[in-house]
Formats: C-alpha cells, sequence, structure tokens
C-alpha cells in the first residue's frame, strides 16, 4: 500500500518507519525543513531504541522517504494518516490546529477517493470537526461529490518500547463508520496480527475516547500507589510490600503500581488534563481524572521535599547530584519530567546541580540552558556533592561502585525516587537514605 503521514514526531516516525518495514511505500510529510532534511540524512529528531536503523534500513530499500510537500504526496496515496501534535491548550484543552489544517490541506488538493486516519490523540469529536472541514473545502472545488472516509486509529506506544509495541501489539483499535473503512485497515494491519493480537473495531467516537481512558487509567494507578506511598510512610508501612500484596491479585496486576517521583512524558500529562476538560465542556465532572492529576504535580515534588528534609530546610550552597533526566529511561523525552521541576526548585533555594543522563542531557539544556553542570558519567555528577538524587531508573544507575561514590561525594545523602535501591545496602554502605514512602534511615 502506498501511505502518506503528516508529522514526523515521536508517533508519526515510528509509524512511517514501520509501516515501511512491513512492505508499504511510505512518505513522511512535515514542515519543518529542518528535520526532514536531517532526516533525509539520517539524522533522527528523537531517541528511541532501535529507530535510527529501521529508518535508514527503509529508506536504503525505497520504501520511506521524507517530504515538506502534503500537496505533492496527496497525488500518489488514497491512505493519509495525521500524527501531527495536539499540544495542551491555554485551558489543558487539546490544541488541534494541527489537526484542522491537515484536514483543510487534504480537502484542498484531493482528487480521488481518500481515507483519512488520525493517529493523533484527539478528543471525543474531532474526527466529525474534519469530515466537516473536508466536506467545506471539497464543496469550494465543486467536488462535494467526492467520496471519502474519516478513520481513527490511536497510538498506544511506550516510549523505549516504540517499535516492539508496534510491531507486536496486545491490541490494535480502529474506529471507522464505513465498511470501506473498515476493509482498508484491516488489509494494513494484517501482517502485525498474524500472532494473533486483535483488531478491535469500534465506531469513530468509541476509538477516539479510548485513547483518552487508557492512559488515565495507567495514570491513575500511578497517582494511586503514590498516595499509597506517602502513608505508608506516614505509618510505618514498606509500600514495596504493599505493592507486591495487592500485585499478586490477579483482579489488580503488578503493572503501573510502582510509587515514584510522579509520572511525565508526553501522554499521561497531556492525556489526563484533555480528558477533564472534554468532561467539563459536556457538563461532566471528572472528579477522579482531576485528582489524578493533582496528586501527580504534588509528588513530583516529594524528592526536593526530602532533599530540604536532610539539610535541616537549608539548601543554600550545597551541591546536588541528579541522577538521570528524562522522563523516564530508553527515552530523551523532557517533557513534564519530574527532574525538571526538582531542579528548579533546587536553584530556587540556592543549591548547584551536577547533573547526568545517558541521552537526555542536549534535550535539557532547551529547558535548563548552562544553569547546571552537565557531567559525563554518574560518578562526575557525584564529585563534591552533598547528596545524590535518582530521578530516572535507567539501567546503569542500578549497580554502581558505591566505594567510587562515596569517595567522589561531600556529603552521604542518598534519595531514591524511583525505589531502585535496597534500603539495607544503603545503610551498609554508609548512606543516609530515604526513598519514597520510606523516610531517612
Amino acid at each position: 500500500m502506498k501511505i502518506t503521514i503528516v508529522g514526523t514526531g515521536y508517533v508519526g516516525l515510528v509509524t512511517g518507519t514501520c509501516f515501511a518495514e512491513m512492505g508499504n511505500r511510505v512518505t513522511c510529510v512535515d514542515v519543518n525543513e529542518q528535520k526532514i532534511e536531517q532526516l533525509n540524512q539520517g539524522i533522527m529528531p528523537i531517541f528511541e531504541p532501535g529507530l535510527e536503523e529501521l529508518v535508514k534500513k527503509n529508506v536504503r530499500e525505497g520504501r520511506l522517504k521524507f517530504s515538506t510537500s502534503l500537496k505533492d504526496s496527496l497525488a500518489d496515496t488514497q491512505l493519509i494518516f495525521s500524527a501531527v501534535g495536539t499540544p495542551p491548550g491555554e485551558n489543558d484543552e487539546a490544541d488541534l490546529r494541527y489537526v484542522m489544517e491537515v484536514a483543510r490541506t487534504v480537502g484542498q488538493h484531493a482528487t480521488e477517493y481518500f481515507l483519512l486516519v488520525t493517529k493523533s490523540t484527539v478528543p471525543v469529536g474531532t474526527a466529525a470537526i474534519v469530515k466537516t472541514i473536508l466536506k467545506e473545502e471539497l464543496a469550494k472545488r465543486g467536488m462535494q461529490d467526492m467520496e471519502f472516509d474519516v478513520a481513527s486509529n490511536p497510538e498506544f506506544l511506550k516510549e523505549g518500547a516504540a517499535i516492539k509495541d508496534f510491531m507486536h501489539p496486545d491490541r490494535v483499535v480502529v474506529g471507522v463508520d464505513s465498511d470501506r473503512a473498515r476493509d482498508i485497515m484491516t488489509k494494513l494491519y494484517q501482517p502485525f496480527t498474524l500472532n494473533g493480537f486483535p483488531i478491535i473495531m469500534m465506531d469513530v467516537p468509541s476509538a477516539e475516547m479510548t485513547k483518552y481512558a487508557a492512559n488515565a487509567m495507567l495514570a491513575t494507578r500511578i497517582s494511586f500507589m503514590n498516595e499509597v506511598a506517602n502513608l505508608c510512610e506516614i505509618v510505618g508501612a514498606d509500600v514495596e510490600s504493599v505493592r507486591k500484596g495487592i500485585g499478586a491479585d490477579e483482579r489488580i496486576g503488578t503493572r503501573f503500581l510502582y510509587a515514584g517521583a510522579g509520572y511525565g512524558g508526553s501522554c499521561f500529562p497531556k492525556d489526563v488534563k484533555a480528558l477533564y476538560q472534554t468532561g467539563k465542556q459536556h457538563g461532566v465532572e471528572m472528579t477522579l481524572v482531576e485528582a489524578v492529576e493533582r496528586v501527580n504535580a504534588r509528588q513530583k515534588n516529594i524528592v526536593f521535599d526530602k532533599l530540604k528534609e536532610a539539610f535541616g530546610g537549608d539548601l543554600k550552597g550545597k551541591v546536588i547530584a541528579v541522577w538521570g533526566l528524562a522522563f523516564k529511561p530508553e527515552t530523551d523525552d523532557m517533557r513534564e519530567a519530574p527532574s525538571l521541576v526538582v531542579i528548579e526548585k533546587l536553584l530556587e533555594a540556592g543549591a548547584s546541580v551536577r547533573a547526568f543522563d545517558p541521552v537526555a542531557m542536549e534535550e535539557t539544556k532547551k529547558h535548563l540552558g548552562e544553569r547546571i553542570t552537565y557531567c559525563k558519567n554518574l560518578y562526575d555528577a557525584a564529585e563534591g556533592a552533598d547528596a545524590v538524587a535518582l530521578m530516572t531508573e535507567w539501567k546503569q544507575f542500578r549497580m554502581p561502585v558505591w566505594n567510587e561514590v562515596q569517595t567522589a561525594m561531600r556529603g552521604n545523602v542518598l534519595v531514591d525516587g524511583r525505589n531502585i535501591y535496597d534500603p539495607a545496602e544503603m545503610k551498609k554502605e554508609g548512606f543516609r537514605y530515604a526513598r519514597i514512602g520510606r523516610k531517612f534511615e
């Protein structure tokens, strides 16, 4: 099949590359000329394990190309995916200006039947807006009788494991309102579902809602566990034992039950807020969804609070080593990263920060500039530090040589924002150690 993907951000680039890997002819379109030029040179705009190799392979074999002209690509395809950004607006609702611009451009230049599929995360009712725009643009050209379809195909990719998720999905959700669109989408995804993973067909509004509901549910589990952890700290319970105890219940399971310093990234914060605003716009009070975001915003402060406690409330002149900057491992994504909240508060309190992240330091500079010191490894970050704060659970942080860390440090405080270390071991190593849900020991 010949496919056009509009938008070369995280979703669009992964989607287009994986479709090309299955033998389709894919053109990825973006208005950012510099990004397209870099992609044509094999330079990736994001870090995602396995993506660079897959892009270069499919470009080399002629199945994947990049362009700045959506108009030109429409002459060669009938299947178009809209994967443009939907950033939060002023009131946290999804900003649909780019989605609508794609619809206008397609309506202005399409000359035969097309299926426009929304891959971006959009509120319920967006497909109806897109369809109206397409009809208006076609009517302006005297082509009001030309057939087309609009579908919804939300993504459920995890940053750091996106290629695997796309190639081996646990489900593919597709919203359609015609048999023709259903047949096209079934054919497109058939190679991905040979191992029995289902294509779940539904109406378009339900598909749009499924994406928001899924992310809100996962975010709810995280915020719930963080609230439990904070209560555990007060009453003397061990949140890790509690997690194992409830996770063993097959009705609950273990995933997304890890206490930590809060969630970040491109999806959970934005989608939780957008779902709340959608409810508000329709007169439905989304009390639980609102609370999930409120808990998460509070949780992002917890590592700073523990550092402040460790030094009697005064951080002025203290040197804090921050291990990990990205919102999660295996990505350079700094959007809504808890580390940014902690670092800003540390700087405001008069502390200085020495930070290390395996891949996210260049992205961090876009947010923090040169206000912190960027280090070559975790031991360099610990040099002269009064405390270490673990913010991202990269594998290389799991088993450091602790005596080297201690030798480099000026102090002995360790705040574990992801609960990856054993308290008894840290005490034995000579640290004043605190984790989420547990006081200093």
